[in-house]
């Protein structure tokens, strides 16, 4: 039987948020994943301050800060995998 690679029977869940340079930030998953993108992408990331983007917490399986008026959601870092995906 034909085993898949990669992460097709992955739930991702959010590890850890971290801001590594200027203009970008991290998202680590619990499975080993990375993902850095532009902070530009998500323009309610300009309420967080400095000080406060170590303060993030997970609600509902999305991240935010007490002075973020959103919640990030993880479909929203990964993009509509419905839409992009293939079966092999």
């Amino acid at each position: 039987m034909f085993k898949k690679e990669g992460y097709w029977d992955v739930i991702p869940q959010i590890k850890n948020v971290s801001f590594p340079i200027r203009g970008k930030w991290q998202v680590d998953l619990v499975d080993g994943r990375s993902i850095v993108m532009p902070t530009s992408a998500f323009p309610c990331l300009r309420r967080v301050s400095k000080k406060e983007r170590k303060n993030w917490y997970l609600i509902g399986g999305g991240i935010t800060w007490d002075s973020c008026p959103e919640v990030i959601h993880i479909e929203q870092l990964l993009g509509d995998y419905q839409k992009f995906g293939h079966e092999a």
